[in-house]
């Protein structure tokens, strides 16, 4: 039986939940990454839309079937895997994954225009990209039965690339980022310690399902934050969350920090 091929990018969240994921469980070598330039838009390859109509990352191809979510793909993995840990949760990986707790938007919002300016290089050089390479591959004749979709991405990342620019009023969209980050700081402070045990991991001594896509939302929102590596962390979340951060948080944090498999994943945080 041929290695599965993960798709991924070192910048992804969701792409180091997986890669989190199969340092934890597989050999080295036991699955084959392929990267794909979020930077450069090589998601929007029409070779890459054929594979997952949603050009997203994390993607796997394994025994002739294309898995194109971050919930399918780890579900897989930890199927197939010789080292067995505690299936996910569907209700809570559906609440991480929700567009409420979007940790793709805390990395890009921004809420006053010191913030825009802090984050201009970022969103400039990203959103950039992506607008590029959809007006480039939306000419290709292989991308003209995803038209639509083209049509669509071109428009909205269009429109959230002006804001970065400056060329388009800023008022509602700080408006969103100030609900969003709010939606963020109240799950932070109220919600997640209810999944969380007072040491170690949802799945015990070791991460298991869960703890995949949380490792990964965590760090995110720390580097979101303006956390540059794990020690900056809790910092991070005091000042930016304003107040102290639940113990569980704290003790969940430093046991992932201190795995092999976050450190690999993380040699800075994204």
């Amino acid at each position: 039986m041929s290695k599965p091929v993960l798709y991924v990018f070192g910048g992804s969240v969701w792409s180091a939940a997986l890669s989190i994921c199969s340092a934890e469980l597989f050999s080295e070598g036991g699955v084959e990454y392929q990267t794909i330039n979020l930077m450069k838009g090589e998601n929007f390859a029409p070779s890459f839309i054929r594979k997952n109509p949603n050009a997203t990352l994390p993607t796997l191809e394994a025994e002739g079937q294309v898995y194109t979510s971050t919930a399918e793909v780890t579900s897989y993995l930890v199927k197939k895997a010789s080292t067995k840990v505690k299936p996910a949760n569907p209700e809570f990986i559906d609440i991480l994954h929700a567009d409420k707790l979007d940790p793709n938007f805390a990395l890009f919002l921004f809420r006053d225009d010191e913030e825009h300016k802090a984050k201009s290089e970022l969103g400039n050089g990203f959103l950039g990209g992506r607008q590029a390479a959809l007006e480039e591959y939306s000419v290709h004749p292989e991308a003209e039965p995803h038209k639509s979709f083209y049509d669509g991405k071109i428009a909205s990342n269009g429109e959230f690339l002006a804001l970065y620019q400056g060329k388009a009023p800023k008022d509602e969209f700080f408006s969103q980022s100030y609900a969003h980050f709010n939606n963020i700081a109240t799950f932070f402070k109220e919600n997640l310690v209810s999944y969380l045990p007072l040491s170690g991991f949802i799945g015990g001594e070791i991460p298991d399902e869960d703890d995949y896509h949380l490792g990964a939302w965590l760090t995110r929102i720390a580097a979101s934050l303006g956390a540059k590596n794990k020690d900056d962390a809790i910092s991070a979340f005091e000042k930016g969350f304003k107040g102290p951060v639940p113990a569980p948080i704290v003790s969940y944090w430093r046991a992932w920090t201190e795995r092999a498999s976050w450190i690999k994943v993380y040699p800075e945080l994204h």
